[in-house]
């Protein structure tokens, strides 16, 4: 398949990446971020045009994309003030306090993957490989000597494609309690020299 990646994300496609990276996470974060409408509309208030690589096909649809964290923000991070426009004082106060126990810190020694994500029909077309080696580039170019990323151990499918394109298990954390809250056990950081 062909395909144009694109640093950064297009206005015009912020609707559909909202939906594709809801429909990527959500499993995880529904419980937390949900329901889908309030956490597509934080999203859209939230993301980051600008911390993202996306694939599109040759007639300009969002095929897939590599989102990333910096110092300065992430893809779909967003603060208080979007929180609360979207789920209100209350809401806001109680999904920070939730999320914050997720949230790892931003690091200066390598280059952090804030998500993959690849349309349904899209998949096992090497997309999300086009997106790795996308991501591992703009490492390089930003003189990181590796990327790190997190995958959590309901995801077997995206860990395989993380081993096979030579990222390795560095650690693994329990969410003890938090397993009944966000739906996963464990989540692996995994690490590929750039």
């Amino acid at each position: 398949m062909s395909v144009t990646l694109c640093h950064g994300l297009p206005d015009h496609l912020r609707d559909q990446a909202a939906e594709l990276y809801w429909d990527a996470f959500g499993s995880k974060l529904g419980r937390v971020m949900g329901p889908r409408h309030k956490a597509i509309a934080f999203l859209l208030k939230s993301m980051r045009a600008d911390h993202a690589i996306c694939a599109l096909s040759q007639s300009g649809a969002l095929l897939g994309l590599v989102a990333f964290k910096s110092h300065i923000a992430s893809f779909a991070g967003g603060g208080a003030a979007e929180m609360r426009a979207v789920y209100g004082l209350f809401g806001a106060f109680w999904r920070m306090g939730l999320m914050s126990l997720l949230e790892r810190d931003v690091e200066n020694e390598r280059f952090l993957l804030d998500g993959i994500c690849v349309v349904t029909a899209a998949r096992g077309q090497g997309i999300g490989t086009q997106l790795l080696i996308a991501i591992c580039d703009k490492a390089r170019a930003q003189n990181y000597p590796a990327v790190r990323l997190d995958v959590i151990d309901r995801n077997p499918r995206a860990r395989a494609l993380y081993e096979r394109f030579g990222f390795v298990a560095e650690q693994t954390d329990q969410l003890g309690p938090l397993r009944y809250i966000f739906g996963f056990a464990a989540s692996t950081s995994m690490i590929k020299q750039v």
